[in-house]
């Protein structure tokens, strides 16, 4: 079985993946892995085009969300996802091909792409999608965060930019949830009892 894990950044994907690994011993690979290993085959003129996020990277978060809308980085979240398709369905295919369960997850994937997955590959994908809505609690929570090289904490120094992520990271999840109900796949609030909201996403994948 492929276990999809997509969602927002920031909403608890490798921590789910992490808890499947320790839990359930299924491995896992990040989207952003994948998108990495199909760069150097990418044609540095497309750059722009392909990898619009990294494109809109900056010196830093302050100078990114000052310079780019909400709309404007969403926006590039979902092309960049789209850019990846390919390499997911490959990696999914490979390991569905050896009989290995393994778990993918990321922002890029997109119910769109569950939803084509599960077509190509019946009753051998499994997904979930994992969402932040409340935006205060995102900006206390991200302040707090202990993750290793956060990329929040690290290159944001105005107060006002976590804002600004929060908005960005809302306005992303409404977009999954919608897309999510389209095509019947499972949505969860990750805002409160986090430790309680992982445990039943790993029920409610391996159930």
């Amino acid at each position: 079985m492929i276990y999809l894990i997509g969602g927002p950044p920031k909403c608890g994907k490798t921590t789910l993946a992490k808890r499947l690994l320790k839990s359930k011993g299924i491995p896992w690979v990040s989207t952003d892995t994948l998108q990495s290993v199909i760069k150097p085959y990418i044609n540095k003129k497309d750059f722009p085009e392909k990898f619009p996020t990294s494109h809109q990277r900056g010196k830093d978060n302050d100078e990114k969300y000052s310079k780019y809308s909400s709309d404007e980085i969403i926006s590039a979240y979902q092309q960049q996802a789209k850019t990846a398709y390919q390499a997911i369905d490959m990696f999914a295919l490979s390991e569905i091909t050896e009989k290995n369960d393994f778990v993918i997850e990321g922002y890029h994937i997109e119910p769109k792409l569950a939803d084509e997955l599960n077509t190509k590959y019946p009753d051998k994908t499994r997904c979930i999608f994992l969402i932040r809505p409340d935006k205060e609690k995102f900006v206390s929570d991200a302040k707090k965060s202990s993750t290793p090289n956060d990329w929040v904490i690290e290159r944001t120094k105005n107060k006002e930019t976590y804002g600004k992520i929060a908005s960005m990271i809302c306005e992303y999840g409404k977009i999954f949830e919608k897309e999510s109900e389209k095509y019947g796949y499972k949505i969860m609030n990750m805002d409160n009892d986090f430790d309680s909201q992982i445990d039943k996403a790993i029920n409610y994948l391996v159930s």
